[in-house]
Formats: C-alpha cells, sequence, structure tokens
C-alpha cells in the first residue's frame, strides 16, 4: 500500500550537521505526486490519475479551478464514455494521524463530482472503490505531500523540539526608542558648606565611593578650622572641580552619580499614546545588544516635543550595571494581553507553498499543516484554523524538517 520512504541525501547532511564524513540518513520523504504519475501511474487527458482494471478506466482528479478543492472523475469503458450517473463511486482518505475522509460522488454533466472538500494538506492514502454494471473495482495508492520521516534517534541529535498546540496568553506590545539617563533624585552636587581653602581632595574623578566617605578637606576662612566635605550618596564621581590649594568660591566641587537604578526616557508618538499607560510592563533593550532589563512606565510627560512625541519613563534595576547613561535603548511595552484557546510558537512557523504551516509529529513522520493565523506577538501566533488542539509540532529547528521535505522534492500535484 505504501511506498517506500527515500534517504536525504549526503549534501543536506553536510549543509545540517556540518560534517563531511555523515555515514547514515537524516529522514526520508514521501515520494512526490510527480513520481506517482510516471510511466507506472499514467494521466488521464483532465491530467488526473488513470487508474485502470481491465477494460474498466477511472480517472481521478483534485479539481480546485475557480472552486474549493474538490474530486472530479471520468469513466471509460473499452475506452468509451461511461453516462456518470451509472457508476457507484466511493473514495477513502487515510491521513497521517488517523484521521479518514469520506468522499461520495453525484453525477454532473460528463464527470463525476465529489460531494466534499478535500481538505490540506493533500496528503494521504487514497481508496478508491467503483462499482458499474455488477462489476466491483478497487485501487490504493499514496499521495504525499509536504511528510517526511526522521528517525527519533536523529530528530534528538539535531535537536528538534516539539509541543503540544494549546491555549497561550498573547501578549500586545509596542516597541518605543529612547536613552538611558540617571535617576535626578540619585545625583548629588556638592558644595562646600563654609567658604575656604581646598586642603586636601583625596578622591579622583570616576572613581567609585561609599555614602559619608570624604571628598575633601577645608579650612573654613571665618574660623580657620578644618572640617570634612562627606559623599551623601554612594555612586561615582563624574564631576570633580576641586583641587587642594584652591578656593572653595561657592561653587560647585563635585557631582555623585548612584546608577544603581536609571530611567529610560522614550519616545512615544501620537499613534501609541492612549496604548501606553502608567504601570505597564516593559523590557528595555541597549541598541548594540545583550540582555533586556524588565521594569514598568512610571511616569508619562503631559508636554509633546517639537516631533509631536511625548516622553514616557521607566524605572530599571541597573545594580549590575549594565546600563550606561547616555546609551540608546529599544523598549517593547505591553499594551494588552488575551488568553486564545490556541496558538503556536512563531519560531515553529514556516512557509509551504503559499501557506504559512508547523510540521505535526506523530511518530518520526512530520507532515505540513496549513494554518489560519489571528494575533501574532511576543512569541505565539494565534491559530484559527488549520490546527487541532493537542497537536504535537515542531517549535525548535522546525527549518531542518522544511530542508529534508523540499529535499524530497514534493509537489502540489494529483
Amino acid at each position: 500500500m505504501s511506498s517506500p520512504l527515500r534517504p536525504i541525501g549526503l549534501l543536506l547532511l553536510v549543509w545540517l550537521v556540518a560534517a563531511c564524513d555523515v555515514g547514515g540518513s537524516f529522514g526520508s520523504a514521501a515520494p512526490p505526486a510527480e513520481v506517482l504519475a510516471d510511466e507506472a501511474e499514467p494521466r488521464g487527458p483532465n491530467n488526473g490519475r488513470l487508474l485502470v482494471d481491465g477494460d474498466f478506466a477511472l480517472e481521478l482528479a483534485v479539481y480546485e479551478t475557480g472552486v474549493p478543492p474538490e474530486f472530479r472523475a471520468w469513466v471509460t469503458d473499452a475506452g468509451r464514455p461511461v453516462p456518470p450517473g451509472r457508476v457507484d463511486l466511493q473514495v477513502t482518505l487515510n491521513r497521517l494521524g488517523g484521521a479518514v475522509d469520506e468522499h461520495g460522488f453525484i453525477a454532473q454533466g460528463e464527470f463525476l463530482r465529489g460531494d466534499a472538500l478535500v481538505y490540506e494538506p493533500h496528503s494521504f492514502v487514497v481508496t478508491v472503490e467503483a462499482e458499474y454494471e455488477g462489476r466491483r473495482h478497487r485501487w490504493e495508492y499514496d499521495s504525499f505531500e509536504g511528510r517526511t520521516r526522521i528517525a527519533a534517534e536523529m530528530a534528538a541529535a539535531l535537536g528538534i523540539g516539539t509541543m503540544a498546540a494549546g491555549s497561550a496568553v498573547i501578549e500586545e506590545r509596542v516597541t518605543l526608542y529612547g536613552t538611558i539617563v540617571p535617576a535626578t533624585e540619585l545625583v548629588r552636587e556638592v558644595s562646600a558648606r563654609f567658604e575656604g581653602v581646598l586642603e586636601s581632595v583625596p578622591v579622583m574623578l570616576g572613581e567609585r565611593i561609599s555614602e559619608g566617605q570624604t571628598l575633601a578637606i577645608v579650612e573654613s576662612n571665618e574660623s580657620l578650622q578644618s572640617y570634612e566635605i562627606s559623599a551623601p550618596i554612594a555612586g561615582v564621581v563624574t564631576e570633580r572641580i576641586a583641587n587642594a590649594g584652591e578656593q572653595t568660591a561657592g561653587r560647585r566641587l563635585f557631582t555623585i552619580v548612584d546608577t544603581s537604578t536609571v530611567w529610560a526616557d522614550l519616545a512615544v508618538f501620537p499613534g501609541d499614546r492612549g496604548r501606553v499607560l502608567v504601570g505597564a510592563n516593559v523590557t528595555v533593550t541597549p541598541a548594540a545588544g545583550g540582555a533586556g532589563v524588565v521594569g514598568t512606565i512610571s511616569y508619562i510627560d503631559v508636554l509633546a516635543a517639537s516631533n509631536q512625541a511625548v516622553t514616557v519613563r521607566a524605572v530599571l534595576d541597573n545594580s549590575d550595571g549594565t546600563l550606561a547613561p547616555g546609551t540608546y535603548v529599544s523598549a517593547e511595552v505591553q499594551i494588552g494581553e488575551q488568553v486564545v484557546p490556541l496558538a503556536v510558537r512563531r519560531s515553529a512557523l514556516q512557509s509551504f507553498r503559499d501557506f504559512t504551516v508547523v510540521y505535526a509529529k506523530f511518530g518520526d513522520e512530520y507532515e505540513v499543516r496549513m494554518l489560519k493565523l489571528g494575533r501574532q506577538a511576543g512569541e505565539w501566533a494565534e491559530v484559527l484554523g488549520g490546527l487541532e488542539p493537542g497537536t504535537i509540532y515542531v517549535t525548535e529547528n522546525s527549518y531542518l524538517i522544511k530542508a529534508d521535505v523540499e529535499k524530497s522534492g514534493a509537489a502540489h500535484d494529483h
């Protein structure tokens, strides 16, 4: 009943596992429709599969020009057309995963027309049973597309991951851009309490200091007594305008910045202004790359800039120092979420013909499932049709399955 499955060529193995001397085989794919339609399986005048039993011949095709895909059949006996109303025809499709489709036929003009949709993928074992003038005729053949077989050991070695399709939380996000700035409450400008001469300045520009650490010693001009200027907060000395022997002269001597907490000031334009709210979760990522930092929107400016953008602010934990003030960043702001009954990971999505698909897994066999998609956000894509809940599908390295299917040369033909 089933035809042998072909091993993938060594060239694909070299490409997939980056080895020049890999032995064995990666997978094997069902033969494409072109192979099924070779000299041993001739085509009829309507480009359908020609099934012959003695003088009785039946041409069966999937017709989809201007209509949803349906079966159509033409019958001849000893080379002469048979009125379609005189033939009782039944087609059964056995699909991967156990689904069985039954197709009856009615006479229409010069052909028999199937009474059910032939839904995608058009990949199945076909059983054809026809009765004409008291004689029964039966054929069975494979018509596969988008299908391959990969041994479990090889799938594990290639890192092919799977999961069951089910419900998920779709998070709607908007992308904003901005810069990291110091939190103003963690910036201190330090000057002398009493005017005098700087006797010593024991800290250096860029030095990380602790709260209460001595920044300078000053001799008061009035009392001629020396006193210490101490750091009001822990942080980094970002400005030092003080040298021993100079007068304090009422000026700012030091600036200290604590960057353990920073702000991300982000620009939001009018189209998204109403959707970004205080309290929304945000993930901020440096433009140069690196791990994202999670925070919340704490402030939205009431005034727009000249470019019509409004500044929104996220407070971020920067205790590891990864976000330097002045750094350009992008930010993903969560603006809504909804639980959907069926979704797949976006990393699983691949293209097949004109469809977006995932690869469903049944034992060692994999086959395309054409999807009708809804909302997509974050790591999830909502599925509106084409996949049954609970179906095991490929989530990791699905491109390897696609490559093996394409290697087989499988085509959409009947």
